[in-house]
Formats: structure tokens, C-alpha cells, sequence
């Protein structure tokens, strides 16, 4: 890896997140808000100066007072591009996440979960130069706005920066493996 920096990284041919970091690659991936299908020669990433810190790392309150009184709270940052999953005000985890790419925003506010699907299809997008649905894994419905477009949190790539069509998404590398056959061992 080639450093421009003191805290960033080139890949060279034939690098990978595994080969560079080892056991510690999925926290390294998700510092930087990708997964290994974008990583590739000449891609930069972040590198923590302290690798051991990186699986530690969250940049959203471990105590989250807004949600004391709520059993179940879920806060996404689009700005750090990040969601924690909160238990009485307490952070539990939280993982990297893609949202609405500037074109389609992710919608803003307060919202209840209204549906659930395991293996939800999109009706809006297709599969990058197929005709097959969009998957959308273990979808959560979050909102339905005036033109009855439904906003999803579900599986997904993780480019490393925001480029959903404003739904928000998380890793789903067993999709990415289904559908475009990368990575070949999913193991998140």
C-alpha cells in the first residue's frame, strides 16, 4: 500500500483489506464506509494511526438521551454516513451505511419502521445491466412520501460514500456475491 499520507493508503495490484489488515480488515472497511467489491488498485482509503483503535471506532454518541425512555431507537447520521442501534439511550453497535446519493436524498426526520421484508425486491431499480429487481435484504420501511415512493433500510454495496436513491444501506455481501460475484467468500 502507498502512502500519500499520514493517515491514507493506495491499494497496489493484487492488495487486499484481508491481506493488508487482516482480522482487523472489517473494521478498516467500515472506517471507511466500503466493503471489498470497491476496493481495488489505486483506490485510497483511511488509515487509522492506531489499527488496534479502529474496531472501537463510532462516530455517534455511546448515550443517545432523546431515546432514554425507547426500548428499541435506531439514529442515522448522514453526514458521518453511519447507523447505531440504540437500546434505551445506549448505544448497542453500529455499522457504516450508503445513503441518498445527492440526486435522491434520503429523506430527513422522525420515523416509525412500518414493514418488514427478508427478501424485499425494488420496483423502481434494476440490477446494473440486467432487467432483475433490485434485491433489498431484510428491509425495514421507514417512510412513504406523498408520491407513494417507499424509503427502505436494507442490504446493499457500501461504496464509501452516499449512492442510494435515498434509502439507506448496509453491507450485504452475500448479495453483492449473488449478483455480481464479488466478493467470492462473503464472510460478514
Amino acid at each position: 500500500m502507498r502512502r500519500s499520507s499520514g493517515s491514507a493508503g493506495r491499494f497496489d495490484p493484487g492488495e487486499t483489506l484481508e491481506t493488508l489488515f487482516g482480522e482487523q480488515w472489517v473494521h478498516v472497511a467500515g472506517f471507511n464506509r466500503i466493503d471489498r467489491r470497491h476496493v481495488s488498485a489505486g483506490v485510497s482509503i483511511k488509515v487509522p494511526k492506531h489499527i488496534e483503535d479502529v474496531e472501537y471506532f463510532a462516530p455517534l454518541p455511546l448515550v443517545y438521551p432523546a431515546a432514554e425512555l425507547d426500548q428499541q431507537f435506531i439514529l442515522i447520521s448522514l453526514s458521518e454516513q453511519f447507523l447505531g442501534a440504540y437500546e434505551y439511550g445506549t448505544l448497542r453497535f453500529a455499522v457504516p451505511i450508503a445513503s441518498g446519493n445527492g440526486h435522491s436524498e434520503t429523506p430527513t426526520g422522525e420515523f416509525r419502521l412500518t414493514a418488514a421484508h427478508r427478501a424485499h425486491r425494488s420496483c423502481l431499480y434494476r440490477v446494473e445491466g440486467t432487467d432483475h429487481p433490485y434485491p433489498m435484504n431484510y428491509a425495514l420501511r421507514f417512510h412513504i412520501n406523498r408520491e407513494g415512493v417507499s424509503y427502505w433500510i436494507h442490504g446493499r454495496d457500501l461504496p464509501g460514500y452516499p449512492a442510494s436513491h435515498g434509502c439507506i444501506g448496509l453491507y450485504d455481501e452475500p448479495m453483492q456475491k449473488e449478483q455480481y460475484g464479488i466478493p467470492k467468500v462473503p464472510e460478514l
